[in-house]
Protein backbone atom coordinates (compact mmCIF):
# COMPACT_ATOMS: atom_id res chain seq x y z
CA UNK A 1 0.00 0.00 0.00
CA UNK A 2 1.19 3.48 -0.78
CA UNK A 3 0.53 6.23 1.70
CA UNK A 4 -0.89 9.57 0.62
CA UNK A 5 2.02 11.60 1.98
CA UNK A 6 5.56 11.19 3.26
CA UNK A 7 6.05 10.42 6.96
CA UNK A 8 7.08 14.03 7.52
CA UNK A 9 3.79 15.21 5.97
CA UNK A 10 1.62 12.51 7.57
CA UNK A 11 2.71 13.43 11.10
CA UNK A 12 1.23 16.91 10.48
CA UNK A 13 -2.11 15.61 9.16
CA UNK A 14 -5.34 16.31 11.10
CA UNK A 15 -6.35 13.33 13.24
CA UNK A 16 -9.96 14.49 13.19
CA UNK A 17 -10.11 14.00 9.43
CA UNK A 18 -8.32 10.65 9.37
CA UNK A 19 -10.27 9.14 12.27
CA UNK A 20 -13.53 10.32 10.67
CA UNK A 21 -12.53 8.95 7.24
CA UNK A 22 -11.55 5.60 8.76
CA UNK A 23 -14.82 5.43 10.70
CA UNK A 24 -16.88 6.25 7.62
CA UNK A 25 -15.10 3.68 5.47
CA UNK A 26 -15.23 0.85 8.02
CA UNK A 27 -18.82 1.45 9.14
CA UNK A 28 -20.03 1.72 5.53
CA UNK A 29 -18.24 -1.54 4.68
CA UNK A 30 -19.69 -3.38 7.70
CA UNK A 31 -23.22 -2.08 7.11
CA UNK A 32 -23.09 -3.12 3.46
CA UNK A 33 -22.14 -6.66 4.45
CA UNK A 34 -24.93 -6.92 7.01
CA UNK A 35 -27.49 -5.48 4.60
CA UNK A 36 -26.82 -8.49 2.39
CA UNK A 37 -28.68 -10.60 4.98
CA UNK A 38 -31.25 -7.92 5.69
CA UNK A 39 -29.83 -6.60 8.96
CA UNK A 40 -28.97 -3.11 10.09
CA UNK A 41 -25.92 -2.72 12.27
CA UNK A 42 -28.05 -1.94 15.37
CA UNK A 43 -30.09 -5.11 14.73
CA UNK A 44 -26.82 -7.05 14.55
CA UNK A 45 -25.73 -5.51 17.86
CA UNK A 46 -29.05 -6.53 19.38
CA UNK A 47 -28.69 -10.11 18.17
CA UNK A 48 -25.10 -10.18 19.37
CA UNK A 49 -26.16 -9.07 22.86
CA UNK A 50 -28.58 -12.00 22.99
CA UNK A 51 -25.91 -14.39 21.68
CA UNK A 52 -23.47 -13.26 24.37
CA UNK A 53 -26.00 -13.78 27.18
CA UNK A 54 -27.59 -17.27 27.10
CA UNK A 55 -30.04 -16.27 29.86
CA UNK A 56 -31.43 -13.63 27.51
CA UNK A 57 -31.38 -9.84 27.64
CA UNK A 58 -34.11 -7.36 28.39
CA UNK A 59 -34.68 -4.33 26.19
CA UNK A 60 -33.30 -2.18 29.00
CA UNK A 61 -30.12 -4.23 29.26
CA UNK A 62 -29.59 -4.11 25.51
CA UNK A 63 -30.19 -0.37 25.41
CA UNK A 64 -27.88 0.27 28.38
CA UNK A 65 -24.98 -1.34 26.52
CA UNK A 66 -25.72 -0.05 23.02
CA UNK A 67 -26.96 3.50 23.61
CA UNK A 68 -23.54 5.02 23.02
CA UNK A 69 -22.71 3.08 19.86
CA UNK A 70 -22.03 5.25 16.84
CA UNK A 71 -24.96 7.34 15.66
CA UNK A 72 -27.79 5.27 17.13
CA UNK A 73 -28.33 7.24 20.30
CA UNK A 74 -30.63 5.96 23.00
CA UNK A 75 -33.54 5.13 20.67
CA UNK A 76 -32.94 1.48 19.91
CA UNK A 77 -36.57 0.50 20.33
CA UNK A 78 -37.36 0.45 16.59
CA UNK A 79 -34.32 -1.75 15.95
CA UNK A 80 -35.25 -4.15 18.74
CA UNK A 81 -38.86 -4.14 17.51
CA UNK A 82 -37.66 -5.07 14.02
CA UNK A 83 -35.92 -8.20 15.35
CA UNK A 84 -39.17 -9.22 17.08
CA UNK A 85 -41.36 -8.44 14.06
CA UNK A 86 -39.08 -10.52 11.83
CA UNK A 87 -39.32 -13.43 14.26
CA UNK A 88 -35.62 -13.41 15.07
CA UNK A 89 -36.10 -12.89 18.80
CA UNK A 90 -38.93 -13.60 21.18
CA UNK A 91 -39.49 -12.54 24.79
CA UNK A 92 -39.90 -14.98 27.67
CA UNK A 93 -42.31 -14.41 30.57
CA UNK A 94 -39.74 -12.11 32.25
CA UNK A 95 -39.28 -9.98 29.13
CA UNK A 96 -35.86 -11.37 28.34
CA UNK A 97 -35.24 -11.75 24.63
CA UNK A 98 -34.08 -15.08 23.22
CA UNK A 99 -33.33 -16.38 19.74
CA UNK A 100 -35.92 -18.12 17.66
CA UNK A 101 -34.67 -20.86 15.36
CA UNK A 102 -34.71 -18.37 12.47
CA UNK A 103 -32.90 -15.79 14.58
CA UNK A 104 -30.18 -18.20 15.57
CA UNK A 105 -29.65 -19.20 11.93
CA UNK A 106 -29.48 -15.59 10.75
CA UNK A 107 -27.17 -14.67 13.62
CA UNK A 108 -24.76 -17.45 12.58
CA UNK A 109 -24.81 -16.19 8.99
CA UNK A 110 -24.26 -12.57 10.07
CA UNK A 111 -21.50 -13.60 12.48
CA UNK A 112 -19.63 -15.15 9.56
CA UNK A 113 -20.05 -11.91 7.59
CA UNK A 114 -18.72 -9.95 10.56
CA UNK A 115 -15.74 -12.32 10.92
CA UNK A 116 -14.89 -11.92 7.24
CA UNK A 117 -15.36 -8.14 7.43
CA UNK A 118 -12.98 -7.91 10.37
CA UNK A 119 -10.44 -9.99 8.48
CA UNK A 120 -10.66 -7.65 5.48
CA UNK A 121 -10.49 -4.48 7.58
CA UNK A 122 -7.47 -5.79 9.51
CA UNK A 123 -5.61 -7.13 6.45
CA UNK A 124 -1.93 -6.21 6.67
CA UNK A 125 -2.33 -4.83 10.21
CA UNK A 126 -0.65 -6.68 13.05
CA UNK A 127 -2.32 -7.09 16.43
CA UNK A 128 0.41 -4.86 17.89
CA UNK A 129 -0.34 -2.11 15.36
CA UNK A 130 -4.06 -2.38 16.06
CA UNK A 131 -3.50 -2.26 19.81
CA UNK A 132 -1.28 0.82 19.48
CA UNK A 133 -3.86 2.54 17.28
CA UNK A 134 -6.71 1.92 19.71
CA UNK A 135 -4.62 3.07 22.68
CA UNK A 136 -3.58 6.23 20.83
CA UNK A 137 -7.21 7.01 19.94
CA UNK A 138 -8.29 6.36 23.54
CA UNK A 139 -5.58 8.75 24.75
CA UNK A 140 -6.75 11.42 22.30
CA UNK A 141 -10.34 10.98 23.49
CA UNK A 142 -9.15 11.30 27.09
CA UNK A 143 -6.95 14.32 26.28
CA UNK A 144 -9.91 16.19 24.79
CA UNK A 145 -12.33 15.38 27.61
CA UNK A 146 -14.35 13.07 25.42
CA UNK A 147 -16.01 9.87 26.43
CA UNK A 148 -15.94 6.56 24.63
CA UNK A 149 -16.71 3.10 25.76
CA UNK A 150 -17.15 -0.15 23.91
CA UNK A 151 -18.17 -3.47 25.34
Amino acid sequence: MEFSHSDEELVKQPIGYWSWAASQAVVTYIRAGLSGVGLTQPQWWTLHQVAEHPAGRTREQITAVLKGYLDVGADLEPEIDATLERGLLEPDEDGRLHFTEAGEALYAQAAEIQRASRETVHEGITDAEFLTTVKVLQRMIHNTGGEAWHH
